[in-house]
């Protein structure tokens, strides 16, 4: 939840809080911040000069090159006739996320595209950096890696059932992590909000594919947990037997009243090396 709402003008953010039922924002979500036509506001949102990470654009900094940026996505989701599914969000004092899903117009009807999106803040609610997260996949059928955008933590150490879900994801043990969800949780892929496995039957077949190279370990970089919600930055370095030239990720898991995953989605761009099974 990146903007500042108080940079925004008094009927913009009346119409912002209607639409999403609050009396009062803490912060303007990205899309509807693009989509509000006030530029100013998004340059002023950020401490110093703004900087953003995308997936397509890659590196954006500065006011010029950030209000191109702005200027463009906004003429985008206007063509295309974008709508804004919100899916989770999160708010801490030094960092955030949201997850939205963008339904647009393509060549073959309407298009679902998942958007993650993780924000570095200071105290005082002003951006540090913004990295945006998806899939290219859904957009043109083709995947692009992306560079690391963070360093590993060493120190970095998951809680409870989402540490359990690293372990088995670095392991490949099925086991473990079908154990990891409810009985209706689900995992769904970065490639489309449509492919997605729900239950213990669904998750075991998803996951004897996705380990059928080996187990996936990931060098873990920063995380955004408020106790509920978790969205975990990482490198995907290897898979299986097979090293990767490293590439950037999120994933955000939702637990559920049992302490189970009752969610897991993942944003990156790689292209699996599955093994003979798969």
């Amino acid at each position: 939840m990146p903007f500042v709402p108080e940079l925004f003008s008094a009927p913009t953010l009346a119409r912002i809080e209607e639409d999403k039922q609050q009396c009062e924002l803490v912060a303007v979500p990205f899309f509807d911040g693009l989509m509000a036509g006030e530029p100013d506001a998004l340059v002023r949102s950020f401490a110093d000069v703004p900087e953003l990470h995308d997936p397509i654009r890659g590196r954006v900094k500065g006011t010029r090159a950030f209000r191109a940026f702005a200027s463009e996505m906004t003429s985008w989701l206007s063509q295309n006739n974008v709508s804004v599914e919100d899916v989770e969000h999160a708010i801490m004092e030094r960092h955030g996320f949201e997850e939205v899903i963008l339904h647009f117009d393509g060549q073959n009807g309407r298009v679902e595209l998942p958007v993650a999106i993780v924000a570095d803040r200071r105290p005082d609610g002003r951006i540090e950096e913004l990295r945006i997260y998806f899939s290219s996949w859904p957009l043109d059928g083709r995947r692009v890696r992306r560079p690391p955008l963070l360093q590993p933590d060493p120190d970095l150490r998951e809680s409870d059932v989402v540490g359990e879900y690293q372990r088995a994801l670095a392991a490949g043990d099925v086991g473990a992590m079908v154990a990891a969800f409810e009985a209706d949780g689900y995992t769904r892929e970065p490639t489309g909000a449509r492919r997605v496995h729900r239950g213990h039957e669904s998750l075991r077949s998803f996951y004897e594919l996705l380990f059928s190279n080996g187990g996936i370990p990931l060098e873990h970089c920063a995380a955004v947990d408020d106790g509920r919600s978790c969205a975990l930055e990482y490198n995907l370095v290897r898979w299986g037997e097979t090293e990767l030239t490293p590439q950037a990720g999120v994933a955000i898991y939702i637990r559920g009243e049992s302490g189970r995953l009752a969610a897991a989605r993942t944003y990156d761009d790689a292209d699996p090396p599955l093994g003979t099974r798969g």
